[in-house]
């Protein structure tokens, strides 16, 4: 597929754990200010791909990668990149709500802070909760602990404070899949109205999932690109026989 106005730009890209290889030579655009879906069987490599666009399998041992993943027209994975900026302007929320054992106040200030930020955090806190959608909700609690929240309540305030950090591009695991059916709408309303500002990539094992919310899918299987292109054409008019057997349920 190709892409006009890419933001990530991936090119033979492998990822080892020790001696196993988990992605196998995939090369795609990732679309600036878009949804783009990653779909695909449980173990096929699709959050090991997620995380490696934001440098945050370097905490594993056992991780090495080569080929190139370009961000904003610089290797990523180059000797000289800083792991650090690139989680800033790549941000990612996880499958699981992860919030601070802190205030939902602090939950919003704590990155920004220790990264420098000299603006007002009231402000900060206000329109980074707005732009999760959660500003109305919390708005009289911001001194109670985050763990106060429902899970729903959690994940955008996740959202939230990744939104803090002003990334460019926001990786979503699995966002919704540890969430009830209404929270998980709450979010998916919230992707749409993201795209706005920012990029998005999101893991999702849910297919209507990746219909509703993505401009473009890519399907990954045991590791291996099988088809990348926009949402429509793809759940309609698959180019490649697995990713129809995949949609339609005769395997995976």
């Amino acid at each position: 597929m190709v892409i006009n106005d890419p933001i990530l730009s991936i090119w033979n890209l492998n990822i080892r754990y020790g001696q196993t290889l988990a992605v196998k030579n995939n090369s795609f655009e990732i679309e600036k200010n878009k949804v783009t879906a990653i779909i695909g069987p449980s173990g096929c490599g699709k959050s090991t791909l997620l995380r490696t666009l934001n440098r945050m399998n370097d905490f594993i041992d056992s991780f090495n990668t080569d080929g190139t993943i370009n961000f904003d027209g610089n290797d990523i994975y180059a000797a000289d990149a800083d792991p650090v900026e690139i989680r800033r302007r790549i941000g990612m929320v996880f499958q699981k709500p992860n919030p601070f054992p802190k205030s939902i106040y602090k939950n919003i200030t704590w990155g920004p802070q220790i990264n420098g930020y000299q603006g007002d955090m009231d402000t900060l806190v206000e329109e980074s909760l707005k732009g999760a959608a959660l500003w109305d909700e919390v708005k009289d609690r911001l001194n109670e602990s985050a763990l106060s929240l429902s899970g729903g309540q959690q994940q955008r305030l996740c959202i939230a404070r990744c939104i803090a950090m002003r990334p460019e591009v926001i990786l979503m695991d699995e966002p919704a899949s540890a969430l009830d059916p209404k929270s998980t709408a709450r979010v998916e309303e919230l992707i749409a109205k993201l795209r706005q500002d920012y990029t998005i990539v999101i893991v999702t094992h849910n297919m209507q999932q990746a219909a509703r919310v993505s401009d473009n899918t890519l399907f990954l299987y045991e590791g291996e690109l099988i088809e990348y292109g926009p949402t429509k054409a793809l759940f309609t008019k698959p180019e490649k026989q697995q990713t129809e057997d995949y949609i339609t349920g005769r395997f995976g």
